[in-house]
């Protein structure tokens, strides 16, 4: 039986099937971005003892990355705007590809600086990925099943962030590396020697994923994409991005959605920045080996997206966002509480509960905002920031408190406080909201 042409809907938004070919390569780019990301928990565990930081300092790891897609997403939505957002995926791998080679003359300089400078760069490519890849991936299709699509797209994501996880931390660390009180107790250029060996070791998985974006990069370049931009021809009017930024901000939903996205990759990324540092203290043991419960943490995430996935076939998206984040809750207090290794667990399980919380908070808080959609998807990119931004909060109770990592723990349960009252408030909507039910019928 042959298959319709590939035609747009009425609207030029959406398809009448899924061109898969295209489909996949979309999926791929959500675990080529989880890669870096994850990688960065991998550097923050390592940064520490390769420059002696505290736990403030380090961080500045995931700021800078953050910051990145701060300052970046509203450009790569006027790039969408005026372009395309097979372009914009270009440019994006561009830079990330860029960011990556900067990570050479910052190893050869020996220069925190330098490395977050080059993390800075990998971001701002990352959020040109983001910011196309999130809403074109409800695109490529029918409109009912567009928050279904996001969901498996989202599903590759952790595939990439174990890949980051285990090619950074079996590459950078090894058993024969010094101690950070070994380290301290050295001579001045004996302890130089050591450091700049940890520093290099940085080197090969950004070698590797170089070779991957090369590749990705011409795969996208010679692949038809289409448009799914609308049917209004494009305008300059100077207004148009103001009007939009306008009407969102007096759109109490999605006001309040931008905020449980901001608090939730704050929360995420804390969650995952700091377990390689819980594992060492609570457990006894060198980051290598503390590196597997952080990568046992994506195989959770992975896990908690399955049966996300089918609780919503069922279920509100909303219903299952407010389920799993009070038992994020609920782990995250036994986390700060329990004195011994069950923590480290109970941290690792809350990653089950991570799975559907940004497509889901995503798919909510865009629905049904028409020719706003695109900028309401780079504010919802921006709000990632928050991943920069959540964490240094966990460094400085961290240092606060002597070290206490359980302690950190508390910041990301605030956060998943108000997660879950932004759950509540779009299931109140959903019965009176048409969007709402739109949201539950694609799932």
């Amino acid at each position: 039986m042959n298959k319709p042409a590939l035609q747009q809907t009425p609207d030029g938004f959406y398809l009448n099937r899924t061109p898969w070919f295209a489909f996949i390569l979309l999926c791929s780019i959500f675990a080529l971005w989880a890669a870096a990301a994850s990688m960065n928990d991998v550097l923050i565990a390592h940064f520490k003892k390769a420059f002696l930081l505290s736990d403030f300092q380090t961080a500045f790891v995931q700021s800078a990355f953050y910051l990145g897609y701060f300052f970046v997403a509203i450009p790569a939505a006027m790039v969408v705007r005026r372009l395309s957002y097979k372009s914009t995926i270009l440019i994006g791998l561009l830079l990330y590809m860029f960011g990556c080679l900067l990570f050479f003359p910052a190893a050869s300089t020996a220069k925190y600086g330098m490395f977050l400078l080059a993390l800075f760069v990998i971001a701002a490519g990352l959020s040109f990925l983001e910011t196309a890849c999130n809403t074109y991936s409800t695109l490529m299709g029918p409109r009912e099943t567009g928050t279904r699509r996001l969901n498996i797209s989202q599903t590759f994501h952790p595939f990439g962030a174990m890949a980051g996880v285990y090619v950074g931390s079996f590459v950078m660390f090894k058993d024969t590396d010094a101690t950070t009180e070994q380290l301290t107790q050295m001579s001045a250029s004996e302890a130089a020697v050591q450091q700049l060996q940890m520093i290099q070791s940085t080197l090969l998985p950004y070698k590797w994923m170089i070779a991957v974006l090369v590749l990705m990069f011409i795969l996208i370049a010679i692949t038809r994409f289409p448009a799914c931009k609308g049917n209004k021809p494009a305008n300059n009017k100077s207004g148009s991005l103001r009007k939009s930024l306008g009407r969102l901000w007096h759109n109490p939903r999605f006001t309040f959605g931008v905020l449980a996205q901001f608090l939730y990759v704050g929360a995420q990324v804390g969650v995952w920045s700091f377990t390689i540092r819980l594992a060492m203290q609570m457990g006894g043991m060198n980051e290598r080996s503390a590196s597997w419960f952080l990568l046992t943490t994506f195989a959770a995430y992975f896990v908690g997206k399955l049966i996300a996935n089918l609780l919503m076939r069922r279920l509100h998206p909303a219903k299952v966002l407010a389920i799993y984040g009070v038992l994020c809750i609920v782990l995250l207090a036994y986390t700060i509480l329990v004195p011994n290794i069950s923590a480290v667990y109970a941290a690792v399980g809350v990653s089950i509960f991570l799975g559907p919380c940004w497509p889901t908070i995503y798919g909510l808080t865009i629905d049904g905002l028409g020719e706003d959609t695109g900028v309401g998807g780079s504010l919802l990119v921006m709000s990632i920031v928050g991943g920069g931004v959540i964490p240094i909060f966990q460094g400085l109770l961290s240092d606060a408190s002597g070290g206490n990592m359980q302690l950190a723990y508390s910041v990301p349960l605030l956060c998943f406080i108000v997660i879950v009252m932004y759950a509540f408030k779009c299931l109140r909507q959903s019965d009176t909201s048409p969007s709402a039910t739109a949201a539950a019928v694609a799932s």
